[in-house]
C-alpha cells in the first residue's frame, strides 16, 4: 500500500466514523454537533433536489443549482435556528424561485421604514412559522425575528399573532404545509421524536413574548 492509498482509506475511515458518531440526535450534546447533525441529514434527506445545507460564515444567501454544483442553502454563522430559518425559505420558495438567486425574495436592509417593515412581516409569516414546526420537531426553542433592530418594527405583537394562526393553520390542515416542510418535519419527528408528530397543544401564543 502506497502512501497515498494510506491516506485515502484513512479518510475514508475518519468520513466513516464522524457519521456514525451523527447518526443519532441524543448523542449531540451542543449547538455545532446538532448543525453537523442537520447537515449531514438534510443533505441525506433531499438529495433528490440537488441541494446541499452548508455552514456560511456571513450572512445566509441562495445559491442556484449550476451545471457543476448543487444548490446551496448557506445560513449564516453556523447557528442552528439560522439554517432552520433558511430551510423554511426554501421550501415555501418552491420549484420555479428555487433557480433564482437569494430565491427570489426583495429584501429591505435593517433600518426598514415601518412600510418596509410591514412588507417584510407579511412575506416572513410562512417562513417563521414553519421554522417554529422544525424547531418543535427538534425539541429546540424558537423566537419570532422582526430583523430590524435600528428601524421602525414596533413590539411585533401584530407579527408574533400572525405566525401562531399560521402554526395552526398548518397544523389544523397539514396538506397546507408546503411538501417538502411536511417532508422534513416527518424526519425529524421520526430521528428525534420517536416518531410522534406535532400536535397543536405544543404551541401556545404565549411561547412569542
Amino acid at each position: 500500500m502506497n502512501p497515498s492509498q494510506a491516506k485515502n482509506i484513512a479518510s475514508t475511515t475518519s468520513s466513516a466514523q464522524n457519521i456514525q458518531s451523527l447518526s443519532s440526535w441524543s448523542v449531540c450534546h451542543s449547538e455545532a454537533m446538532q448543525v453537523d447533525w442537520l447537515i449531514l441529514h438534510f443533505n441525506q434527506w433531499f438529495s433528490h433536489h440537488n441541494v446541499i445545507l452548508v455552514r456560511g460564515e456571513h450572512e445566509p444567501e441562495y445559491f442556484p443549482a449550476t451545471a457543476d454544483s448543487p444548490a446551496k442553502i448557506q445560513f449564516a454563522h453556523g447557528f442552528f435556528n439560522s439554517a432552520l430559518h433558511e430551510i423554511s425559505h426554501w421550501c415555501i420558495a418552491g420549484a420555479k424561485r428555487r433557480t433564482q438567486a437569494d430565491l427570489g425574495y426583495w429584501y429591505a436592509p435593517d433600518g426598514r421604514s415601518e412600510s418596509q417593515q410591514i412588507l417584510f412581516e407579511q412575506v416572513e409569516v410562512k417562513p417563521q412559522a414553519l421554522e417554529w414546526l422544525f424547531a418543535k420537531s427538534c425539541g429546540r426553542p424558537f423566537r419570532v425575528s422582526l430583523d430590524n433592530l435600528t428601524g421602525e418594527g414596533g413590539d411585533g405583537k401584530a407579527f408574533k399573532d400572525n405566525v401562531f394562526t399560521q402554526v395552526q393553520t398548518f397544523l389544523n390542515d397539514p396538506q397546507s404545509i408546503p411538501k417538502d416542510g411536511f417532508a422534513l418535519i416527518q424526519h425529524l419527528c421520526v430521528e428525534i421524536r420517536d416518531g410522534k408528530f406535532l400536535e397543536i397543544g405544543e404551541f401556545q401564543r404565549s411561547d412569542l413574548d
